[in-house]
């Protein structure tokens, strides 16, 4: 079965779709709990924060119209140059249906425009993604780049965003 699909910037009425993907997905994984972004105040909110320059969210939206998954891209606070891929999920029913990979294009050609690297935290029972971003260059990196809210997430990866190979 063909999956069609769009992906498009976010929109206010996508708020409290896409908080319900990502805690659906959170829950999924258990990490529905402090230290995630669970517990982010503005999950709820992602149209309104990602609206300043080199910061941006996107959503994928199904034939019926329904929000399946999403990702930003956001300025890694504390370090110059340098981007945050962030809350990057899609529900079981996207999954390996090519809707990740083509949200993480998007957010890899916007990142590209503003930022040298590219920075990302995860959780290590997470292994899928963690493959898939290992697809996509990302490396591995034993110490956090700065202290994030998100100090639950145990895996790091980060990418120089000018000399990407695919």
């Amino acid at each position: 079965m063909e999956v069609r699909y769009t992906i498009r910037e976010i929109e206010k009425r996508d708020d409290s779709k896409i908080e319900a993907v990502i805690r659906g997905c959170l829950i999924e994984f258990g990490a529905n709990h402090e230290g995630t972004a669970w517990s982010d105040p503005d999950l709820g909110r992602l149209s309104e924060i990602y609206q300043k320059e080199g910061s941006k969210y996107w959503v994928a939206e199904n034939a019926l119209g329904q929000i399946i998954g999403g990702v930003g891209i956001g300025q890694l606070v504390g370090v110059e140059g340098v981007c945050e891929l962030q809350k990057m999920y899609c529900l079981p029913t996207a999954r390996g249906t090519r809707v990740s990979h083509a949200l993480m294009e998007a957010a890899m050609e916007y990142a590209g425009k503003y930022y040298e690297k590219c920075y990302l935290e995860t959780l290590e029972n997470m292994v899928a993604a963690q493959k898939f971003y290992e697809k996509y260059g990302f490396e591995r990196i034993y110490d956090e780049l700065v202290q994030t809210e998100h100090y639950a997430c145990d895996i790091h990866y980060i990418i120089d965003l000018k000399n990407k190979t695919k």
